[in-house]
């Protein structure tokens, strides 16, 4: 079975001023695209057994294929960590879990944003549950938290590829802005259980 580029849950110009569907586009479209189509060249190479869930093939692969397959994984999963008009602080759950674990909102905000910014190169910055507690962390590349035995919670995408067209080299605004205008608070209590 081929691994499919899912839709987008919003349309691509939903997340402006933003997010441009012009981003969306090249991000989505060009990125997301090319990873679906490298992981199934795999597969029809023999290389991936297509009949495993992409968590399996994740957890049992390295280098192209870990790559290529993490990608598809980690962007499906930022498509989701952002809805129109989202972002600023979070309700539910997960604001009662954030003031538990990080002190406030505005903690974890501050760590947030500076796992972002240090992100040397490319990466993404998590927020995850581990061992009950909720923690930012970052990875580089397509490494993502389900390797490290972590849930998921949210990400941003810190490649400049997620907001070149945007922001340009001012990766602090996009992270700003993300947090204060897109995050998808309901996605992440979802991802509480």
């Amino acid at each position: 079975m081929a691994i499919s580029l899912p839709p987008l849950p919003y349309a691509k110009d939903a997340l402006a001023p933003h997010l441009t569907a012009e981003t969306l586009e090249y991000h989505y479209g060009k990125h997301h695209n090319a990873y679906v189509v490298n992981l199934n060249k795999f597969i029809e190479d023999g290389k991936v057994d297509a009949s495993k869930p992409l968590e399996q093939i994740i957890l049992s692969s390295d280098g192209p294929i870990f790559n290529n397959a993490a990608q598809v994984w980690n962007h499906t999963f930022l498509w989701n960590s952002m809805k129109p008009a989202g972002g600023g602080k979070p309700t539910g759950a997960i604001a009662a879990k954030i003031t538990a674990d990080f002190g406030g909102y505005e903690a974890f905000r501050a760590e947030f944003i500076a796992a972002a910014m240090g992100q040397f190169g490319s990466g993404w910055a998590w927020l995850v549950l581990d061992g009950g507690k909720l923690k930012v962390t970052k990875t580089a590349n397509a490494d993502l938290p389900m390797k490290a035995g972590q849930t998921a919670i949210l990400t941003i995408d810190v490649w400049e590829h997620a907001y070149y067209i945007d922001y340009r080299n001012l990766r602090q605004k996009w992270v700003e802005s993300f947090l204060d205008n897109l995050v998808n608070w309901d996605f992440a209590n979802a991802n509480l259980g």
